[in-house]
């Protein structure tokens, strides 16, 4: 490259005069950093906690990502990841910055409708026990109820996806029963269940069995046929072939209903603790919205967001794992 070439490379951009430097990661460090000063810099219309220890924290963050600017690249598959998700740390740290600002500061987004960062995490830091209380229920609600629906729904897409008499009969109930919101049924609930939380359970699986057994029920009738004639040439049954045939080729399919159910069973989660929950992430929302507690309603929504987020990566890793044999067969 010539020197006109490279002086002008530096003109348009300064960063990449030094060799290997993260620009993302500098530009990151600036908008984290720009967080941090606003929080405490300057006064908040309406006190809200936490102002010190959540600038604290922002400006960690932008000191680490200034520190490791200059050498991610050396970092391996870590600093991989961080390149990767640069532009978003850039676009976290300025939105941190201008919700402080239109919240705390000015005022344009007011208490207690809004709530700025700082005090999110007030909430966690004064009200942290109760909340982790509150995640205990929740997730023993939600696996209870999760795992007998895919449980159930599993056997049911099976049976009606391999035998036809049974679909005959059960696939139009199924595609009755499938479109209404689980939570219609609630009314029903409380006849059949003697308490609210085995009422609740049933919302949870209901919400995340149907989608499971439709899916199911799709993959085992779409497996070529084929397969189970070369199957029965060779003296298979069919209890054989439903478990080395049928289940394993409508695994992919499983996996979709799946992903539905998960994310079908936490949006029904809020309305089944509200049936008379004592404790729950649920509870804790319909509980704070009460009392105009907006600043404590949001950092549970932040709590269902970040588990349901941890759910659905690890069932990406199972579902990696169990299909890696599909590797090679499809692109």
């Amino acid at each position: 490259m010539s020197e006109a070439a490279v002086a002008s490379a530096t003109v348009s951009d300064p960063l990449a005069a030094v060799r290997g430097l993260w620009r993302d990661g500098v530009l990151a460090a600036v908008a984290w950093a720009a967080a941090a000063l606003v929080t405490i810099g300057l006064p908040d219309v309406v006190p809200w906690g936490s102002v010190g220890l959540f600038a604290a924290v922002t400006g960690g963050v932008a000191a680490i990502l200034l520190a490791l600017s200059p050498f991610v690249r050396r970092l391996g598959h870590a600093g991989e990841v961080l390149v990767h998700y640069g532009p978003w740390l850039v676009a976290v740290g300025a939105w941190l910055a201008l919700w402080e600002l239109t919240t705390a500061k000015f005022g344009w987004l007011p208490k207690p409708f809004f709530s700025p960062p700082h005090g999110i995490l007030n909430v966690y830091v004064t009200d942290g026990q109760r909340l982790l209380i509150c995640i205990g229920y929740s997730l023993r609600l939600w696996a209870l109820g999760f795992f007998s629906g895919v449980v159930v729904g599993y056997a049911v897409g099976v049976a009606l996806g391999w035998s036809k008499q049974f679909s005959y009969w059960g696939m139009p109930l199924l595609k009755l029963i499938g479109p209404v919101p689980a939570t219609a049924w609630i009314p029903c609930t409380f006849y059949f269940f003697p308490t609210t939380f085995g009422a609740s359970i049933f919302i949870v699986a209901l919400a995340s069995g149907i989608p499971v057994a439709i899916l199911t029920a799709s993959g085992v009738g779409s497996v070529n046929r084929a397969f189970y004639d070369v199957g029965r040439i060779l003296g298979a049954d069919s209890w054989y072939l439903i478990r080395k045939v049928a289940i394993p080729a409508s695994t992919p399919h499983v996996f979709v209903g799946l992903f539905m159910g998960l994310y079908y069973s936490f949006a029904v989660l809020v309305v089944a603790e509200m049936l008379g929950a004592k404790y729950g992430l649920g509870w804790y929302i319909q509980f704070q919205t009460a009392y105009s507690g907006y600043a404590n309603v949001y950092a549970a929504i932040v709590i269902m967001a970040v588990l349901c987020a941890g759910i659905v990566r690890l069932l990406f890793a199972v579902r990696d794992r169990l299909l890696s044999w599909q590797e090679g067969f499809i692109s």
